[in-house]
């Protein structure tokens, strides 16, 4: 085996290992998803020198949790003796929920949020207030209830305790949920 391709397995090794870590790491606004599960962490590379550089894509900009994210990612990095870690923002292209995996969308309505449905590249945005997000439009689906799987359900508010969420209640069972909005 050559030096570089010891190298490259090393490399290759480190990565591997430092995206276990990060599945580990929580969002912090739905601690109940990771921030892979999110689809906000979209590369994972080895550098020169040891390091690791995490490209992470904010869910929005302006999204409060954005630094604290950073810091997690980071720190979890560096404990899992990876070497030094670093974070690249990626905004181009947008973040969109179709990149929540199907486990974090499985987790989130485990959690008691409505994962959100799929969108349709290029269609206006099927919120009126916000305009931050990319322009896109939720595809006409309708909203199960994540606790008792009802979709006899209403949105109450387009925000809910996050910009990115909408509150919703089940007309079913009567309780409130919110809803990550298609993005």
């Amino acid at each position: 085996m050559t030096i570089e391709a010891a190298s490259a397995d090393t490399a290759g090794a480190r990565i591997a290992r430092a995206w276990q870590v990060l599945a580990e790491v929580p969002d912090p606004e739905v601690p109940a998803i990771s921030v892979t599960d999110l689809g906000i962490v979209r590369e994972v590379n080895a550098v020169d020198g040891g390091g690791i550089e995490v490209v992470l894509t904010p869910t929005y900009s302006g999204c409060p949790a954005t630094e604290v994210i950073e810091r997690s990612v980071l720190d979890a990095i560096e404990a899992a003796g990876l070497g030094p870690a670093s974070a690249r923002m990626r905004r181009d292209p947008a973040w969109t929920t179709d990149w929540i995996s199907a486990d974090g969308k499985r987790k989130l309505r485990e959690y008691g949020i409505a994962p959100p449905g799929p969108t349709e590249p290029g269609a206006a945005v099927g919120m009126t207030a916000v305009v931050r997000f990319q322009p896109r439009r939720a595809a006409l689906i309708n909203i199960a209830c994540p606790r008792c799987g009802s979709d006899h359900t209403e949105r109450l508010s387009a925000f809910g305790s996050t910009a990115c969420k909408a509150l919703w209640r089940c007309l079913a069972c009567r309780e409130p949920f919110e809803q990550f909005k298609p993005i």
